[in-house]
């Protein structure tokens, strides 16, 4: 194990733990977890700040570049990391390209990583901890995304990985899955069966977890998108990101890589963070201020954040209340109208979840909260190959011709 770089703080009763051993949730909240409830004792890794601090300020911007995140990664030598390149994704200025004057709207694609989804962030420190640990098999449950991007990042670490999926998922992450080598295991149920069965057979057979929520490394590879936005908005951070939210991994993991920084004094203040869910599956804003969690079924086109019950409900609960974040909930229809939007007007073709991010930028947008001249950004959490059945209702695909220029005149109504 590590010693002295970091350690454990369960973000619930505040118990702290050395990284002396494999740990997933805190141990005296364990008891506390109930059926259909989201669990409480998510553990937080906590650097040793002020020790950074020290290296003084060249050393400490430093840290904002790619090949420098070491010192708030959980781990000893980048070397471990995956060969494949994970993060450094784009941004890109699309006002001028679906109009908008009133802001200055941008995009990072995540699209862009070796799976195509933010999720490789995640998987690609899972599986350099691992490495560091002698471990060789990890274990994950999944829609579809933290799946492939999991078999992915393995394949490229000589390491197996086992995915429990919902015998729903879309058959292009499937497909993925299985092309990467995984070990694919589909299970008669939801989302939540299929997280519930993949820790019960990791504790069986002793495999590294990587389940979001539950291994607390994750939102630590989640975090680097911050340590990027601050290093590519340099002159000022955008005032608003917004984020799809169906667990609540990503948008922890954005404010826990804001709030190291702050931490190291590399920040002034926390960006506004937009929670965006769809209508269907938005048991995360729903419960915000409620004293007792109540679950709904969830349904919506946007499966990769189809979520019954948010496994990181309290932690990301409590970002957005301390740093007073927004949220914003958008209909399905919403959802396919950004996509299209986005494809036919920037060439970024968006799954559905990653396009509840504009969705959820135009709802903020006509309830006049944004403020005037605002930079807004959109984190855009994968691609739309990754479901090609979520816009087929939209499109129409024109019958073949024949070989003349009569029918290519009259397909084209000239």
């Amino acid at each position: 194990m590590i010693s002295n770089k970091f350690y454990y703080r369960c973000t619930d009763c505040g118990s702290e733990y050395n990284n002396q051993e494999i740990r997933y949730l805190c141990s005296k909240c364990l008891t506390q977890n109930r059926a259909n409830q989201p669990p409480k004792g998510v553990l937080k890794v906590i650097y040793n700040y002020q020790e950074i601090r020290k290296t003084g300020s060249t050393a400490l911007n430093s840290i904002l570049k790619q090949t420098d995140y070491l010192s708030l990664l959980p781990i000893e030598h980048l070397s471990s990391l995956p060969p494949l390149r994970v993060g450094k994704t784009p941004v890109y200025n699309i006002s001028k390209n679906l109009k908008i004057k009133e802001s200055n709207l941008y995009i990072k694609d995540e699209s862009q990583n070796p799976t195509f989804s933010y999720k490789d962030r995640a998987s690609a420190v899972v599986s350099a901890f691992a490495k560091e640990n002698g471990i060789t098999t990890i274990a994950a449950a999944s829609t579809g995304n933290a799946g492939s991007s999991l078999a992915g990042i393995c394949a490229s670490q000589m390491q197996k990985a086992i995915v429990f999926v919902p015998a729903k998922a879309p058959l292009a992450k499937l497909t993925q899955i299985l092309m990467y080598g995984a070990q694919l295991i589909p299970v008669d149920g939801t989302y939540d069966d299929a997280f519930d069965l993949s820790i019960a057979a990791s504790n069986e057979f002793g495999w590294f977890n990587r389940n979001t929520a539950y291994n607390p490394i994750t939102i630590e590879g989640k975090k680097t998108a911050a340590f990027e936005i601050v290093d590519q908005f340099p002159d000022k951070l955008p005032d608003y990101i917004f984020v799809p939210v169906g667990d609540g991994v990503i948008i922890s993991g954005l404010y826990k890589g804001f709030e190291d920084l702050l931490e190291l004094g590399l920040i002034e203040k926390m960006p506004i963070l937009v929670a965006v869910q769809a209508q269907g599956s938005n048991n995360l804003i729903q419960n915000l201020n409620s004293d007792n969690f109540l679950a709904k079924t969830s349904k919506t086109i946007a499966d990769s954040i189809s979520v019954d019950i948010p496994r990181n409900f309290f932690m990301a609960s409590r970002f957005i209340k301390k740093y007073q974040g927004l949220v914003s909930e958008v209909s399905d229809d919403d959802i396919i109208q950004a996509s299209a939007l986005l494809s036919k007007h920037t060439g970024i073709f968006a799954e559905p979840a990653a396009a509840a991010a504009l969705a959820g930028f135009f709802a903020m947008k006509k309830q006049n909260v944004l403020k005037e001249f605002s930079n807004c950004l959109l984190l855009s959490t994968g691609s739309g190959l990754k479901d090609l059945s979520a816009v087929q209702g939209i499109l129409n695909f024109p019958h073949p011709i024949s070989l003349n220029l009569v029918e290519v005149k009259n397909i084209l109504n000239l």
